[in-house]
């Protein structure tokens, strides 16, 4: 029995064919949901115990790049896609009072612009035209991905470096090709081969990041209430 169907067997018992059927369904769904929260809890602890320093440095040049004018771009597929949105509208509507905006644009939010480029030149690219019209250097771009082997994301990485912006990347399992050095500037791996505890680790992780990046621009910081007075006149 592989790692793998060790740990399905594990946390979906009732799925296990050499356990026979199980005398209380219910009994050992509730078991299951246990387990599987055990599990989330038990791959933050280790994501985070090992990720601590390559966060708070992700957090400092990401930081760094605000204050020089620069903005954040986000992208994912999929799943990391929903996740890509999510960053980017923390950023830019902070719903803690006393934070600013801060400029953030998610690449994989314009379906049309996407579609054509897929359509007409591959999927691979649907990231890189876009940085091509819009990324600046002094900008940062951050890509989200469970497997870290997303061809697009990648592609894009390599155009964001030769164009001078800083690159972060959210990574799951041994962190692909994105974790090999060199390919990005900060990669955070989480240690596990479940795509949904990967993912919870993720959104975790950019909410911290979010949080950190804030501190860092303290100095700088505004307020929601300043923000409104603006938007009136």
């Amino acid at each position: 029995m592989t790692a793998m169907e060790r740990d399905l067997n594990r946390l979906y018992p009732f799925l296990d064919p050499d356990a026979g059927a199980p005398r209380d369904l219910e009994s050992s769904l509730a078991r299951s949901v246990l387990q599987k929260a055990q599990d989330g809890r038990d791959t933050s602890e280790r994501f985070f115990a090992t990720s601590a320093a390559a966060l708070i440095g992700a957090a400092n040049a990401l930081a760094g790049c605000y204050r020089r004018g620069g903005r954040l771009l986000v992208m994912g597929n999929g799943g990391s896609s929903c996740d890509a949105a999510h960053v980017a509208v923390e950023f830019l509507h902070p719903v803690t009072a006393g934070r600013p905006a801060l400029p953030a644009i998610n690449l994989a939010g314009d379906l049309a612009a996407m579609s054509a480029v897929a359509n007409d030149v591959g999927f691979e690219h649907v990231f890189v035209r876009q940085l091509l019209a819009i990324g600046r250097k002094g900008d940062a771009l951050l890509g989200i991905s469970t497997s870290g082997n997303s061809a697009n994301l990648l592609a894009a990485f390599e155009r964001a470096r030769q164009m001078e912006i800083v690159t972060i990347g959210l990574s799951g399992g041994d962190g692909g090709r994105m974790a090999l050095p060199g390919v990005i500037d900060h990669c955070l791996v989480v240690p596990s081969s479940s795509i949904h505890r990967i993912q919870e680790c993720h959104v975790a992780a950019y909410h911290i990041l979010w949080d950190l990046v804030h501190t860092l621009l303290a100095d700088e910081r505004g307020s929601l209430k300043g923000d409104r007075d603006e938007i009136r006149r």
